[in-house]
Order: structure tokens, then C-alpha cells, then sequence
């Protein structure tokens, strides 16, 4: 009886063949999964789409950057500039100038909000009542860190962002570096708040190979070159140069032409 019971708890031949199989398969299905998203990373736009000269260009300053409006003014492919207006709950001290000669000029415009720690209903309606966005005015939250000691936190974000469509009836762009995007896709997936939105995506490289995929497919607008990837001393460093702006001028490029960009700003539906 023993001999027998300890014979019968082997595995049979046929069982460790259909355990190897679905080993293989199992291995052949991860390697596929892998592809499928080297290919969708390596896809076109983000593989220094700037260098298409049919491309649409934006720049995103602040008080801090300076601009010659004119040289600007040589490089047609720049048709946007989405300048920081409001910083938890202070106003940047070059945003209302700015918008009058950007509108004046013919750019397409846009605000951004730099999220701090905070009430996040105040903070929207402090945004709101600085940047008074009409139907054209694209606007924008930025998440700088997961850190919400330092900066506003994803649940109050979340918070923002549903105010603001309630208030005007559109989500805001979110800003988001990897880390950002990252943690927000592993933490909230396909949601009912952030999932709505489109990404202003930040990542200062020529190509990009691992874009954490989920709560967004892909950017509609990709920060690549800033002052991380520059120099005053190297400004031949810097991936994309615009005239009438210093190495530290943060560019953006959009996720198609520059007629769709007009066409399609201020993305908001």
C-alpha cells in the first residue's frame, strides 16, 4: 500500500507536459506583452517628434523667462504658450501682460496652476478668478511630485480638477513628469477624475522607451527640453532652440500638426 501510495503521488508524464506547456505559454505571452509596449513607446511621437517641421511647437514661461517678442515671432512653428498664472495662492507677476501681447500676436493661449499643499477648492477658484479662461484658453494643472508635504497631493488634485469642470464645464490639461504619470497610473488606473483629462507630459530626453501606460495612452503635449537638459555655457545641448528665449525656456511639443493644434485647442472636451 505504500509503495503504490507514494507511486501514485508522482506526477504523470502527461501532467508535467501540460505544466511545461503552460509555462511556454504563459512565457511567450509576457514576451508579448513586452512588444506590444516597446512598439507603442518607440511609436512615432515619441521619437523626437520636434525634428517634423510640421509639428506643432508651444513654449510654457514664467516669471522667471525672458522673451523678445519678436525673434519669437520668427519661428511660425511656435503657436502656443501656456504661461504659469497662479502658484497655490499667489499670482505670477508676469501673466496678465503676457496674455494681452501673446493674444495680440496671435498665439494660441493657456494657464497653468502649480498645485501646493492646500485647500484645493480654494486653489481652483483662486486660478479661476486669476485667469478668467473664455472658450479658447487652455488651462492646466500641475503635479510636480508625488511629495504632498511640498506639493498639492493627488486626492486633492482630484479635488481641483472636478471643481474646475464643474465651474466651466471641461477638465484641465494635468502636468505630470514620469514619476508623476507613474504613480498616478499605478495608484488610480482608469478612473472617473484623472482618466478624463489629457497629459502634459514632462520628460526632458530625446526618445522616450518606457511611458507608463494606463490612466493615459499617450501626451497631448510633451515638455522635452528645459533647463534639465541645457546650459547657458552649451546651448547647442538643447534639444529644441527658440529663438527670442533663453537655454531655461521650457518647450513643448504637440501630439500632431501644427493645423491640428488650431484646430483642436484648447482640448477641453
Amino acid at each position: 500500500m505504500s509503495i503504490s501510495a507514494n507511486f501514485s503521488m508522482q506526477p504523470s508524464d502527461e501532467t508535467t507536459q501540460g505544466r511545461s506547456i503552460i509555462r511556454r505559454l504563459l512565457f511567450i505571452a509576457f514576451l508579448l506583452s513586452c512588444f506590444s509596449i516597446t512598439v507603442f513607446a518607440q511609436s512615432p511621437e515619441f521619437n523626437e517628434p520636434w525634428k517634423n517641421p510640421n509639428i506643432a511647437i508651444a513654449i510654457d514661461p514664467f516669471e522667471g523667462n525672458d522673451i523678445n517678442w519678436d525673434l519669437l515671432a520668427t519661428d511660425t512653428r511656435v503657436v502656443a504658450i501656456i504661461h504659469r498664472a497662479t502658484i497655490g495662492d499667489r499670482v505670477d507677476r508676469k501673466y496678465a501682460e503676457r496674455k494681452i501681447e501673446a493674444k495680440k500676436r496671435g498665439y494660441k493661449w493657456g494657464a497653468y496652476h502649480y498645485g501646493k499643499p492646500g485647500d484645493p477648492i480654494k486653489q481652483a477658484d483662486f486660478f479661476l478668478d486669476t485667469v478668467k479662461p473664455d472658450k479658447n484658453d487652455l488651462i492646466a494643472l500641475d503635479l510636480e511630485s508625488p511629495d504632498a508635504t511640498k506639493y498639492m497631493s493627488f486626492e486633492d488634485a482630484r479635488t481641483f480638477i472636478k471643481r474646475i469642470k464643474e465651474k466651466i464645464g471641461r477638465y484641465p490639461l494635468v502636468y505630470a513628469n514620469n514619476v508623476v504619470t507613474k504613480a498616478i497610473t499605478e495608484r488610480y488606473g482608469n478612473d472617473d477624475v484623472f482618466a478624463k483629462t489629457r497629459l502634459w507630459y514632462a520628460r526632458f530626453r530625446s526618445t522616450v522607451p518606457d511611458f507608463p501606460l494606463g490612466t493615459w495612452k499617450t501626451y497631448t503635449i510633451w515638455q522635452f527640453s528645459s533647463e534639465l537638459n541645457c546650459s547657458a555655457s552649451n546651448r547647442s545641448a538643447c534639444l529644441y532652440t527658440v529663438p527670442g528665449t533663453e537655454y531655461d525656456m521650457d518647450v513643448d511639443v504637440y501630439n500632431g500638426t501644427i493645423e491640428e493644434l488650431r484646430s483642436k485647442w484648447p482640448f477641453g472636451e
